[in-house]
């Protein structure tokens, strides 16, 4: 496993740079960028079909630097200085663990004064640019694509929140520990929390911009599957902790071509350091599942980017009313989910003799509204042409 970039691109190519990137974020960093990609091209699309329309709003031009604007780039600017100088002059404890350097109070002071002093005059020469004598009130275009880069943050910024909240739901107990480490503070996310809270800033996000909603996430359906996929594979690169159930049995017969790993894996060297020690093995990671265990985070990727191409396929060819699509996708990750989740680790509800898990229960119910969706929208689509 690999729990940094710098372990990849040394077992790659046999050369160790020492990067503050951890595996896990690089992949979930990547999903955010090629959903956002596959989302604009989508919206793109339907605006050229006539299925969305640019919004406008008032915008007041020509306005002087506010003091509130300088300040506000005055204290970015502190923050960025003062952890960077930080990391620069520190950079093999970043290197080593980049999550406490972030959130630890540590910095550089003089480095993040400079820079505060430099963006309060980029910030101040820039508006002083578009000045004009007398401010005015413009009306702008704004079309749906263009709002990718916003509605991407609300999914970020929501979704990670989402994730980390139906964590604790799942593992109440750790709550209290949550700030004992940085390691600690950015483990365990639960998808579905993402999922829910990120969709729904997303779609209020959009209401709010006059956006129609249901188009706006039917181009999201296929987007959303790609970046679950590709995180997923960070989840197996870095071997954080999502894998399967022990597997014991032999590689049936048909499965002959797939590597050994691919049926049951061990997870050396884990970015949680779970298992027992890796005899030899010196430095941090230095252990190793004692069984396999099926490795369903590749099993997730491989599905869920084969599904997100079966979408990317049909979208322009299904006739279903508005939303009916993203009910389609909900429908696939429910059932990619839950079948999955039969050889997963995961925390169980136990009512009576019977155990479950919250991604079963969430995945039913996503199966259940999109079969439902999809039911009342075409309906609607009878009704209109009686």
């Amino acid at each position: 496993m690999y729990p940094s970039i710098s372990d990849l691109i040394n077992d790659l190519f046999g050369i160790y740079l020492p990067l503050p990137i951890q595996t896990f974020g690089f992949f979930v960093a990547i999903s955010f960028l090629l959903g956002a990609f596959f989302w604009a091209k989508d919206l793109k699309r339907m605006e050229e079909i006539g299925l969305l329309f640019p919004t406008s709003k008032k915008v007041l031009k020509g306005q002087k630097a506010t003091l509130t604007e300088l300040a506000t780039s005055g204290v970015v600017g502190f923050i960025l200085g003062y952890k960077i100088l930080f990391a620069v002059f520190n950079y093999s404890a970043f290197v080593e663990n980049p999550q406490l350097a972030l959130i630890s109070l540590k910095g550089n002071f003089l480095g993040g004064l400079a820079a505060s002093i430099l963006a309060v005059y980029l910030r101040y020469k820039e508006k002083k640019k578009e000045e004009l004598p007398q401010p005015k009130w413009v009306e702008e275009k704004i079309r749906p694509h263009e709002q990718v880069g916003n509605m991407t943050v609300y999914a970020a910024i929501f979704g990670l929140l989402g994730a980390k909240i139906f964590h604790f739901l799942e593992n109440p107990s750790e709550i209290s520990g949550m700030f004992a480490s940085a390691n600690s503070f950015f483990s365990g996310l639960t998808m579905y929390g993402g999922l829910i809270l990120g969709g729904g800033a997303v779609i209020y996000y959009a209401h709010k911009q006059g956006l129609n909603v249901f188009h706006v996430i039917d181009a999201s359906a296929p987007a959303m599957m790609l970046a679950y996929g590709v995180g997923r594979l960070g989840c197996q690169f870095a071997g954080d902790g999502d894998w399967g159930i022990d597997n014991l049995s032999p590689k049936p017969g048909f499965l002959s071509f797939l590597p050994d790993w691919a049926w049951a894996y061990n997870y050396p060297h884990n970015v949680i350091s779970s298992g027992i020690p890796i005899e030899g093995c010196e430095g941090p990671h230095c252990f190793a599942l004692e069984f396999p265990v099926f490795p369903t985070p590749l099993y997730e990727a491989v599905i869920c980017i084969g599904l997100f191409f079966l979408l990317w396929s049909i979208r322009k060819k299904v006739n279903l009313k508005a939303g009916s699509f993203f009910c389609l996708y909900l429908i696939l990750n429910g059932l990619e989910r839950f079948s999955i989740e039969k050889i997963r680790i995961n925390t169980q509800y136990h009512i009576g003799s019977f155990a479950i898990t919250q991604a079963e229960i969430i995945a039913v119910s996503l199966v259940l509204l999109g079969v439902t969706g999809i039911a009342i929208l075409q309906k609607r689509i009878k009704s209109e042409i009686k």
